[in-house]
């Protein structure tokens, strides 16, 4: 989860009139007004909230900039807006506007839940400005204590039982530290001392000195380890492909001219269906070790369920357990694919095809598209069942999501719907009933259904029989018997 601070604006308070504009889309939700007169209320418009923040705001002419404006976003789903809402409340009283007039906008048209927060900088009550000072700094030690308070986080306990995880260099240390969110920066002019940060935050100060190294040996957790990747090795693909990341050079210099850097450097991460499983189901983390743009040399293993790291080859040689690969996937992209529920190899035969289909930079492989059997929670799925079913029946409202809602034929004749912007991939019938959709394939038979999906069927069908090479034009099969015939 992450805040950022957008840029104080002035008393046109335009951060009202754009999460006005998200609402009336329906993009948008107004979960929380506080602090509010009681003449002003959720029913209330635009003008009436914005120009109530004018009113205190102009009570200090020296604030020339007295918006307020915040986003707080998770990762994907991870977070409701009831949850996202709660976590807003609490954060702007750990920033000093727990008593100040606010609004809490909850989006929902992204890859990611997130929440707008809009406030006036100057106090409701004394007309001075609230600090404002190392700002985007105490955001994030605001947004820290809120989650400790709801969830009850403690980033000092979960860093203290990382340091007593059995590591046998400083290289090891940095690695746990880094794939757990944490950061190490060694301090100038310091006696070997080193700062560990979270989310920009500084959790610790440990002296290099102090840290205690040790070999693991004659370890059984080795020959265990050992035998489970063998085993899944035969079960999940073990083909290693390249993610690249370049939203930390796009947030710094802007997308356009990022591209004009040419020594910007992406950074790498290598992944696997393999290396997904192991995480999941067994809390084991593989960390590849590459130099720029070159395959890997050697890997890393940290076991959470042991608290040991180890060198990969000790464990297995790392070529004998992996197959490594030139394709290469967007983060952004590559997170998104991960989120999809993906129960059997028919959905995943489908979705590939459709994500092909539309206007990719470059084409996904089979291996990119990892099993996963988590299922969406039920306010979710309703209102996907909801949406699918409105699609199909082409009803008020259907045209606004047709880019995010798909219908799909695959190879086992079966329909299946996708709904991209909840990243879901589910069999029709179940989501609107077998009756429901025997009368859309006798439509689409018919050809009185929508045209835009029967083209999109057509089409995807047409991929399905080119990637399979089993399918057939029967015009084909005809040809091949009369040349029998003829012999």
């Amino acid at each position: 989860m992450i805040v950022k601070m957008m840029k104080p604006a002035g008393n046109s308070f335009p951060a009202v009139n754009y999460n006005d504009k998200k609402i009336k889309k329906e993009k948008g939700e107004l979960t929380l007004m506080k602090n509010f007169p009681s003449f002003i209320d959720k029913d209330s418009n635009k003008h009436q909230v914005r120009n109530y923040l004018r009113a205190i705001s102009i009570g200090n002419k020296k604030v020339l900039k007295p918006q307020f404006h915040a986003m707080i976003s998770t990762k994907f789903r991870e977070h409701s807006k009831e949850e996202l809402t709660k976590i807003a409340d609490n954060f702007m009283n750990e920033m000093g506007y727990g008593k100040q007039p606010f609004i809490v906008v909850f989006h929902a048209d992204t890859d990611n839940n997130h929440v707008h927060i809009v406030s006036t900088r100057v106090d409701k009550s004394t007309r001075k400005k609230i600090n404002d000072s190392f700002e985007k700094l105490k955001s994030q030690e605001a947004l820290n204590k809120a989650l400790e308070k709801i969830y009850n986080l403690k980033p000092d306990e979960e860093l203290e039982k990382i340091l007593n995880y059995k590591v046998s260099t400083f290289s090891q240390l940095e690695i746990l530290l880094e794939r757990s969110g944490f950061v190490l920066i060694e301090i100038k002019n310091g006696e070997n001392d080193f700062d560990i940060l979270k989310n920009g935050v500084k959790q610790k100060t440990i002296n290099g000195n102090n840290l205690k190294f040790e070999k693991i040996k004659n370890d059984s957790r080795k020959n265990q380890i050992k035998a489970i990747l063998i085993k899944y090795k035969e079960l999940h693909s073990n083909k290693v492909f390249k993610v690249e990341d370049a939203r930390k050079s796009k947030s710094v210099f802007g997308e356009e001219r990022a591209n004009n850097f040419q020594d910007l450097k992406k950074k790498i991460e290598f992944d696997s269906e393999l290396q997904n499983t192991m995480r999941k189901q067994f809390g084991i983390d593989i960390v590849f070790h590459h130099k720029d743009h070159h395959q890997p040399f050697g890997y890393t293993l940290i076991d959470h369920k042991s608290g040991k790291v180890y060198k990969g080859s000790e464990i297995l040689a790392m070529n004998h357990l992996f197959e490594f690969t030139t394709e290469t996937i967007d983060k952004k992209l590559f997170e998104v694919l991960k989120d999809y529920n993906i129960h059997n190899q028919e959905a995943k035969t489908g979705l590939l095809n459709l994500l092909n289909s539309k206007t990719l930079n470059e084409k996904l492989s089979d291996f990119m598209l990892f099993e996963n059997r988590n299922r969406k929670d039920l306010e979710t799925y309703r209102i996907i069942q909801s949406e699918v079913r409105d699609f199909v029946k082409n009803t008020k409202g259907a045209d606004e999501r047709k880019e995010s809602i798909s219908i799909i034929k695959n190879e086992d004749g079966k329909f299946y719907a996708v709904h991209e912007q909840q990243h879901f991939i589910g069999e029709l019938s179940t989501l609107i009933g077998e009756k429901e959709t025997h009368k859309y394939a006798d439509l689409l038979k018919k050809g009185n259904g929508n045209s835009e999906i029967l083209e999109a069927v057509d089409e995807l069908i047409f991929e399905l029989m080119k990637s399979s090479g089993t399918a057939k034009d029967p015009a084909e099969n005809e040809l091949k018997r009369r040349k029998k015939k003829r012999k």
